[in-house]
């Protein structure tokens, strides 16, 4: 894929994937306007922990790291991927039912583990059992997705969150009423089935189904499948540690959390939807043995990543309670609960470039179907860090201290993931994407600094109008900033968006 085939590939799945993250933030302002922040929405987030893991492992996760380099390979060698579908797909599929099942068997020994000071459980199996059902439906869209990403198709796979979301905020709207919030679980359910039903059609064109099955000669062992398994849920259990530990704190804790750490995760979602693009061609450039373009698409991607991301930050520290105040205070939502998922938000602010660094980061370690098990220490490492510093602080912070704890946790993940990769996989210049974090990072602090400051002057607006015109400031400041810093990406952009105003003039 050339790069302007790449960039039409990336804006492709940015507008798709921003429509459907646009919805995935109307469900959660219909979650807080229906729902509110307490007992009644942490049941249902406590069982929404099955989907979003299940996401993260084989939409997101264990399935892309472990599919794609299979699929790019096999299409860089000539081969016909259909041959792949047939060795792999039965296996997957046997194993996703076997846990679909386990899941809503096990029900209730899941929610008292994930939150055993929870005050209604019952409502959390009930919802639980809703969700289970996604462990099957997401395992095989993402097998889909896959397979249609390293054929070069991206739009059906960008829409996966855009139907998952439709189908949870068609349920909640239609059945609040009359089911409360397990109107949100039934949605999760029929959000799984339209993320396989919208890819189908693309896959059958495009892959289609193997003349036979074979339950032999995969290259799916268990050797390949669970370190990328581990990896991914040693991750995702930072959720886990958090909702744990928070379930023992006031009723609705869990909410603050959850709100706060899906508005801080927006920006995120956008930045590695540009990596979700390129990892097909990293692989095909491993898979190639040219590490000179793999090295530069890696160093690229950071760099990307952490312009748009600081900006973003600088942004949601200086105007989290207008920005929670806008989105969320409505209906069953108080001006209390705006001002506790702010301060959280704030404070997990400080740990999304941690996290986009990790999604970053990850995927050359699997970009050739190696068997390492460095990145599942790493997050362990990062794990444990996360709860020690959870299980200390929060008896005397509170709920910041769960959100401080993973910031620092995933962080410091980052941070190996990045010196290990230069020692174990690609070599690249650690030295240079420092220098790049840490220049962006005092200008995203001066951003933040005159957002702060221009929140003071405006303090006579409603939070709208604030949150805009903030948002114009640090963006301003920010990128004015970083063109003077030297960074490539802020001033190629700034020269055109120059360019085209000149040329309109």
């Amino acid at each position: 894929m050339n790069g302007t085939t790449l960039a039409k590939a990336a804006v492709l799945t940015v507008g798709i994937s921003l429509t459907g993250t646009a919805l995935g933030l109307g469900r959660d302002l219909l979650l807080a306007r229906y729902f509110g922040a307490g007992g009644g929405s942490d049941a249902f987030l406590v069982a929404w922990t099955v989907p979003e893991t299940a996401y993260v492992l084989v939409v997101e996760g264990a399935l892309t790291l472990l599919m794609i380099p299979l699929f790019s390979a096999a299409l860089a060698r000539g081969d016909d991927a259909r041959a792949v579908v047939a060795t792999t797909l039965p296996r997957i599929t046997f194993a996703l039912v076997v846990l679909c099942a386990a899941v809503l068997a096990g029900a209730p020994l899941l929610v008292h583990a994930l939150a055993p000071g929870l005050a209604d459980p019952g409502l959390a199996v009930t919802c639980t059992r809703y969700t289970a059902l996604t462990v099957l439906t997401f395992g095989v869209a993402g097998y889909l997705s896959a397979a249609l990403r390293a054929h070069q198709v991206f739009g059906p796979p960008a829409a996966l969150t855009l139907v998952y979301n439709v189908g949870i905020v068609g349920c909640m709207i239609l059945l609040h009423a009359r089911f409360g919030v397990v109107s949100a679980a039934g949605g999760v359910a029929l959000g799984g089935l339209l993320m396989v039903l919208v890819q189908v059609p693309a896959y059958l064109r495009r892959v289609g189904l193997p003349h036979g099955w074979h339950l032999g000669g995969s290259a799916l062992t268990a050797g390949a499948v669970v370190p990328v398994v581990a990896y991914t849920l040693t991750r995702q259990a930072q959720v886990f540690v958090e909702r744990f530990v928070a379930s023992d704190l006031s009723a609705g804790t869990i909410s603050h959390l959850n709100y706060a750490q899906k508005i801080d995760q927006i920006p995120m979602l956008v930045a590695l939807l540009v990596c979700a693009v390129t990892f097909p061609t990293l692989a095909r450039d491993v898979a190639a043995g040219d590490v000179a373009k793999a090295r530069h698409r890696v160093e690229a991607d950071l760099r990307t990543v952490t312009a748009l991301i600081l900006v973003s930050v600088a942004f949601l520290i200086a105007y989290a309670p207008q920005v929670v105040a806008v989105l969320l205070q409505h209906g069953e939502f108080t001006a209390a609960d705006t001002a506790a998922t702010a301060t959280v938000m704030r404070v997990y602010a400080l740990g999304v470039l941690g996290h986009s660094f990790v999604g970053v980061l990850a995927r050359p370690y699997y970009a050739d179907g190696q068997r390492t098990w460095f990145p599942v220490a790493v997050m362990a490492a990062g794990l444990g860090l996360t709860a020690v510093l959870a299980t200390l602080g929060t008896p005397l912070f509170g709920a910041p201290a769960i959100a401080a704890a993973n910031g620092i946790g995933i962080t410091v993940a980052a941070v190996l993931l990045l010196t290990g990769l230069r020692r174990r996989v690609l070599p690249i210049s650690v030295r240079a994407i420092a220098g790049a974090v840490g220049r962006l990072a005092l200008v995203g602090a001066a951003a933040c600094g005159a957002g702060l400051f221009a929140a003071r002057v405006m303090t006579g607006l409603t939070p709208l109008p604030q949150a805009i015109a903030g948002g114009i400031v640090v963006l301003a400041v920010f990128a004015g900033l970083a063109r003077l810093a030297g960074f490539p990406e802020i001033a190629a952009v700034t020269t055109a968006v120059s360019r085209r105003l000149r040329h309109d003039d």
